[in-house]
């Protein structure tokens, strides 16, 4: 199957058994021009991820009936290649991994903003039509997804789990300033106390890694709003 034109009509399935976020999440891709199908279980996603041909599926890894990695090893064992974005809790780190091996496409944690999934979308599209990357790049700097690698201007960077996730946040969405109050909610997963410079320190952290000794810099300070990666550099 050929996937659809990024600017032509997508057919997407959306398997999540949590129906406020399937509903958030068909709604919002439906605004963006695609055509929405749905499944609240694993049985249903495989059926129909089999019957029918779609651009891309969006499947959550915790599903009732068949879990969203079994989904996913079904597809791929029967050479069904069509991009999978896995849709995962905060602390399913193993299993997030174990889906970019059994050949997912991406994934993203929820919560999440419609806007970036559909970033997600077509960056996956664009792969399925020849690029078969797995990297997220930014200027000299890249990110592996499955190799959790970091290398910028081909020299490796040794990155702490939580530098890692704070790193692709903001790689995901360069030029996009986000505040702490984001940083710390899509990284951390807890509620973010106004009087903790948790964000602050990590970020001091991987400027040192990754800006310290290149001369352009890449992580920019917005004051009084937060922080981005930006494709300029300064």
């Amino acid at each position: 199957m050929q996937p659809a034109v990024l600017t032509g009509e997508m057919k997407v399935l959306v398997v999540e058994d949590e129906r406020k976020i399937a509903s958030f999440v068909q709604k919002g891709l439906q605004e963006q021009g695609m055509v929405v199908d749905q499944a609240f279980d694993g049985k249903e996603g495989f059926f129909l991820a089999t019957e029918k041909e779609y651009d891309v599926v969006i499947l959550d890894i915790m599903l009732p009936g068949r879990d969203g990695l079994s989904v996913l090893r079904g597809l791929r064992s029967r050479k069904n290649n069509v991009p999978v974005i896995m849709l995962t809790a905060r602390g399913e780190l193993d299993e997030r991994l174990e889906g970019l091996n059994l050949g997912a496409d991406d994934y993203l944690t929820k919560p999440f903003y419609v806007e970036e999934l559909v970033a997600r979308i077509r960056t996956v599209v664009r792969r399925a039509n020849g690029d078969t990357s797995s990297l997220v790049t930014v200027r000299d700097l890249t990110l592996n997804l499955i190799t959790r690698e970091v290398k910028r201007n081909g020299i490796s960077i040794d990155l702490t789990m939580r530098e890692f996730a704070l790193l692709e946040f903001l790689m995901r969405s360069p030029g996009r300033v986000y505040t702490r109050i984001q940083i710390c909610e899509h990284v951390w997963s807890y509620d973010f106390d106004p009087g903790t410079n948790l964000v602050d320190v990590y970020i001091r952290r991987i400027r040192k890694k990754i800006d310290a000794e290149f001369e352009t810099k890449l992580i920019e300070t917005i004051r009084g709003v937060g922080y981005r990666i930006t494709e300029k550099g300064s």
